[in-house]
């Protein structure tokens, strides 16, 4: 069984180091610039740093390379190792709005490499780091300790805060980023706690599960820095459906009163998304608003009674209850744009017979456009349903 736990964290090392790498290159552009994100940023970077020369491969390659070299990577590795625990000290202290846990971040950091250095260049001739299953600890056991107590001390602080704060934030993406940043860092502080236990005590019982521990915890945090791109990936699938299933109502609305349009309008449905005449991130923003404008525009065109009888057409269909008022919204629609395209008059006065729903109205008065957005995606599907196509009042043949 121990083998095969130590066999299952060898082999996911790699695709954690590269899920790692990954999620550093993804996000460098945003945490770079955001002093809130570049802590947890820097933590991440550093330890994909620290577990790439971790790697079983680097780690066989430094071995036989020679003494002078193991040592060098090992030395690295550890170094690189301290600088993400400042740097999650870095992460706390920025979450926390704490200046003086920063500056102690960074003089903490400062403080054990240069401990580390000193203990490494007073310790006799040596290869790699490594406390051996026999034998004392190389290159000493005071080194071990001030390492494993910089990651301990660290990571403890962490989990405490992602856990705090994690509950109080009120944005998901946060909240999630928070507890799988916290989880990960707990395994981390596991892994080190074991270590702790083997320097100490000699303890060799949980060193199987060690490299599982360490490939989840990259997972982990590598899933953390991505919850921002996976979100926003989300809003822009989210986005672009609703633009596409928006189009055809859009555009003929858009086609009876063009003066609504923002933009001149692309001349297809797909061409529209792949090269929207509005930064993407407004596009369905503007299409709602322009729907909505033209949808008042079309108002004139109204009759009084039409709108009752929308309800009543769709009422003797088979609409279900909660999309009948989009469906009858979707006949009047039909019905006051043919009046428009007919060079028919509007009311006297620009007066209107239709009602917007509730949902656009919560809208209008400063709501989200969430509600809107949705409710007019009913309508979109409603207006070339066989229903709208079978309205037919007596109003038109008057």
């Amino acid at each position: 069984m121990a083998a095969e736990l130590a066999a299952l964290g060898d082999w996911l090392a790699v695709p954690g180091v590269v899920c790692l790498w990954i999620a550093v290159l993804l996000r460098a552009p945003g945490a770079l610039r955001s002093p809130e994100q570049r802590g947890l940023w820097l933590a991440v970077a550093t330890a994909a740093a620290a577990m790439t020369l971790n790697l079983p491969a680097v780690v066989r390659y430094a071995m036989t390379a020679g003494p002078s070299y193991a040592h060098t990577v090992g030395l690295v590795r550890n170094l690189i190792g301290v600088l993400s625990a400042g740097a999650v000290l870095y992460f706390v202290a920025a979450a926390t709005r704490g200046r003086r846990l920063q500056l102690a971040s960074w003089a903490g950091t400062v403080l054990w490499i240069g401990v580390l250095l000193t203990l490494d260049a007073a310790a006799p001739g040596h290869g790699t780091h490594t406390i051996p299953p026999a034998g004392s600890p190389v290159p000493s056991l005071a080194y071990w300790l001030v390492l494993i107590s910089a990651h301990l001390i660290a990571n403890t602080i962490c989990v405490h805060v992602c856990r705090r704060y994690g509950r109080r934030s009120e944005s998901r993406a946060l909240a999630l980023g928070l507890r799988l940043f916290g989880l990960g860092t707990a395994l981390a502080w596991v892994f080190w706690f074991v270590y702790l236990l083997k320097a100490l005590f000699g303890s060799t019982w949980a060193l199987p599960a060690l490299p599982l521990l360490m490939s989840l915890h990259g997972l982990l945090r590598a899933a953390a820095i991505l919850v921002p791109t996976l979100f926003t990936l989300r809003r822009a699938l989210a986005d672009t459906t609703t633009a596409w299933l928006l189009w055809p109502l859009w555009r003929d609305l858009v086609q009876t009163v063009p003066y609504v349009a923002f933009t001149e309008p692309r001349t297809g449905r797909l061409l529209e998304l792949l090269w929207p005449p509005v930064p993407r991130d407004l596009l369905v923003y503007r299409k709602v608003i322009e729907t909505r404008d033209a949808i008042l525009i079309l108002g004139e065109y109204v009759p009084p009674g039409l709108p009752e009888l929308a309800r009543r057409h769709v009422a003797g269909t088979d609409v279900p209850e909660r999309q009948r008022a989009a469906a009858a919204l979707a006949c009047v629609l039909k019905e006051a744009r043919r009046t428009k395209l007919a060079g028919l008059p509007g009311q006297a006065s620009g007066a209107t017979a239709l009602e917007l729903p509730a949902a656009m109205m919560t809208s209008i008065e400063g709501g989200g456009l969430e509600d809107e957005a949705r409710f007019l995606v009913d309508v979109a599907r409603a207006y070339r349903s066989p229903a709208a196509a079978a309205f037919a009042p007596a109003t038109r043949t008057a």
